[in-house]
């Protein structure tokens, strides 16, 4: 099965950075799952853990950041790299501890576009901003 990203790249699209959501910020339905495993009903959180985990797909393109969320429901945040005016991270202590935390990507004429749980943000910052410089400098 293809990705979202993979099938929504455009003619001279590539990708050069994909982010993931960190399994750390996943931790309490994947602890309570384990927990009442033995009642039968944490397949429900290891599932809801396992779903989002899979269904959320997080890159940048040399054109584009392109986000997707939900398996049966799909929400879509696809943001013109020239139009992105600022990429904001925050992370609790938790997040600094294991390297997770919440990306916020704000643009011109767009709302802010949360992303949570997701992993190295701060590398995801660093590649967006290069791949933004790099854009700029071929356009």
């Amino acid at each position: 099965m293809a990705s979202y990203i993979e099938g929504a790249l455009v003619k001279d699209e590539h990708v050069v950075h994909v982010g993931h959501i960190s399994l750390w910020s996943l931790a309490v339905p994947i602890g309570l799952g384990i927990l009442l495993l033995v009642v039968g009903v944490g397949l429900i959180f290891l599932g809801y853990a396992y779903v989002k985990y899979k269904t959320t797909e997080v890159a940048i393109t040399n054109r584009r950041v392109i986000v997707k969320f939900g398996f049966i429901s799909r929400r879509t945040v696809e943001l013109n790299i020239h139009k992105v005016e600022t990429v904001q991270v925050d992370q609790s202590m938790l997040g600094r501890l294991f390297d997770f935390g919440t990306l916020v990507i704000s643009g011109a004429g767009t709302v802010q576009e949360p992303i949570v749980g997701i992993a190295k943000p701060m590398a995801f910052r660093k590649a967006f901003m290069e791949a933004q410089d790099q854009s700029k400098g071929s356009a």
